[in-house]
């Protein structure tokens, strides 16, 4: 993600908190997919409601970025 948004911000502005969000993503993206994420136990183990709820807020912020370049 965060190297997508890097790409974009070449050609529109893009705010240091979407690129906060776009890294925050990336770091839930290979350990939470796979079941071998993590050296022991399973990828639920290491999430929380609380980082499931930002990560939720952190891709709606993305969305309706690109969604208003698109308008």
């Amino acid at each position: 993600m965060y190297e997508l948004l890097r790409l974009l911000s070449q050609k529109v502005a893009v705010g240091e908190e979407l690129f906060d969000c776009a890294r925050a993503l990336d770091r839930f993206y290979i350990p939470a997919r796979y079941p071998n994420g993590f050296d022991a136990g399973s990828p639920y183990e290491y999430f929380t409601r609380g980082d499931a709820e930002s990560a939720i807020l952190c891709a709606r912020g993305i969305l309706s970025f690109c969604e208003s370049l698109l308008a």
